[in-house]
């Protein structure tokens, strides 16, 4: 009986080396995940940066200028890859604008604890053309840069995947899903404006009615208005600050019209980057603050480099679409006298080189609002109540499958999952977790059950809104 048991036990021992080995074998056989990626046609590392649990790499990835005609030249656009593990979930995250290189993971990357990968929009530096052709700037085309960057690595992250943005990023995740809809599983756009009619934007005036409380809505009001009563000596002190920081305003045309920019941006900057609680840092009593209080609540909140040169080169591409595809809004201001005002909200065409053609496309925007209407499949829109972005926005219709929109009280354009009343985060939450392919039982029997997968990282995670100048969803 003892020798059985030693010759079952030798056995057993001798079964898990073979398994042990056989695991380790197959360990040493799987390439490196920077390996598998740089293995991509026209991929290239620009660098890789630690972090715990985590590989992070910059990229850049060869794109045709033209994806009609992708013989007529190339680009290098940079992607960033935050790895998990190739059997887990993938979210295609775009913000719209430049992409940030420093690690980070955003709402639905927690929730489903799985890999990111970020995408820099076409057109802004360095993912730019040279020469730059800006007609091949529009939405069809950045959707095609995201379908080829997901054809390149659905191969190694081959789980599902869903895409995701904030602001002008939830516009672009939107749009990658209205021309290739079979790419995603789903897809949560937050805080994503909607202009369907351009000419038509009385909505955002019934938005600054009744946003918030009158005491706050007063004092910002009297703050904006001061700051045009004060036109002569404010503008003293902002040519003295250009000629400090270097500052030229020959894209808009001259300091009084930048002045008059910054200062109508005041109100909505206000709504789009802070919350009811923060009124109380607005001067009280507009008519008796002295000039610095004026000007440094309207900086704070507007910022006076906004709309220099080289505060709009930044975003010149964001202010092309605007002028030719997105839309831009234009609210009122009944609470000021006209003859304090002298150009009004410009329009987009102002804060572009007038060496670059412009030609608005009015249908662009209406395809899109239809097309989520009618055909919407596994995609949440997630909006804040005091946001004034939120005032046009997507909205589903008949033909709309497995979809949401929700508005999260009291927040701004930073609003999020986990900032909606309970029960809409548990549904959003177990929605997110269904697409991607990991809800777990407990959750698809009971969506109140779902929370994130991951641990909240104070460092890794991005909660709050990325700060831009006001007027730039």
């Amino acid at each position: 009986m003892r020798k059985a048991l030693r010759w079952l036990l030798a056995l057993t021992v001798f079964i898990g080396t073979l398994s042990t080995a056989g695991a380790a074998t197959a360990a040493q056989s799987e390439p490196d995940i920077k390996d598998r990626l740089l293995a991509i046609p026209g991929m290239s590392l620009v660098q890789e940066k630690p972090y715990p649990g985590y590989r992070y790499f910059v990229l850049n990835f060869t794109q045709p200028v033209d994806h009609r005609h992708p013989s007529e030249g190339t680009f290098q656009q940079r992607i960033t890859v935050l790895h998990k593990d190739t059997s887990r979930p993938t979210v295609f995250y775009t913000g719209g604008y430049n992409v940030s290189t420093t690690p980070s993971r955003r709402e639905p990357t927690q929730i489903v604890d799985g890999n990111q990968v970020s995408l820099e929009y076409r057109f802004f530096t360095p993912s730019r053309p040279a020469p730059a052709d800006w007609s091949k700037l529009d939405i069809w085309q950045a959707a095609s840069d995201q379908h080829r960057v997901y054809q390149a690595l659905k191969p190694i992250y081959s789980a599902n995947w869903l895409a995701t943005g904030g602001s002008k990023g939830g516009m672009t995740a939107t749009y990658f899903e209205r021309f290739y809809p079979r790419d995603m599983d789903g897809v949560v756009a937050y805080v994503a404006p909607n202009d369907v009619v351009n000419k038509e934007d009385s909505a955002y005036d019934r938005f600054f009615a009744g946003v918030g409380t009158k005491e706050c809505r007063d004092r910002l009001n009297a703050v904006q208005r001061e700051a045009l009563v004060r036109r002569e000596p404010l503008e003293k002190r902002y040519a003295r600050y250009a000629a400090d920081n270097g500052y030229t305003f020959d894209t808009i045309g001259g300091l009084d019209r930048a002045y008059e920019a910054v200062v109508l941006d005041y109100v909505w900057g206000f709504w789009q980057y802070s919350l009811l609680k923060d009124c109380g840092t607005i001067p009280a009593d507009a008519a008796t603050a002295t000039d610095d209080a004026i000007w440094d609540s309207v900086d704070a909140i507007s910022g006076f480099s906004a709309y220099t040169d080289q505060g709009l080169e930044t975003y010149t591409p964001y202010y092309y679409q605007a002028g030719t595809q997105l839309g831009a809004p234009t609210i009122h201001f009944p609470y000021i006298e006209k003859k304090l005002i002298r150009y009004g909200y410009q329009p987009p065409r102002n804060f572009v080189p007038r060496s670059i053609p412009m030609r608005f496309q009015p249908d662009a925007m209406r395809d899109v609002d239809t097309w989520v209407r009618q055909h919407a499949r596994h995609m949440l829109f997630v909006y804040g109540e005091n946001d004034p972005w939120g005032s046009e926005r997507f909205r589903l219709g008949t033909g709309s499958r497995d979809s949401y929109v929700f508005t999260a009280p009291g927040m701004n354009h930073g609003a999020n999952v986990a900032g909606l009343v309970p029960d809409q985060k548990a549904l959003a939450t177990a929605r997110i977790l269904e697409w991607a392919g990991v809800a777990p039982a407990a959750v698809k029997a009971d969506p109140s059950a779902a929370r994130p997968l991951a641990r909240h990282d104070a460092r890794l995670d991005v909660r709050d809104v990325e700060r831009e100048p006001a007027l730039r969803p």
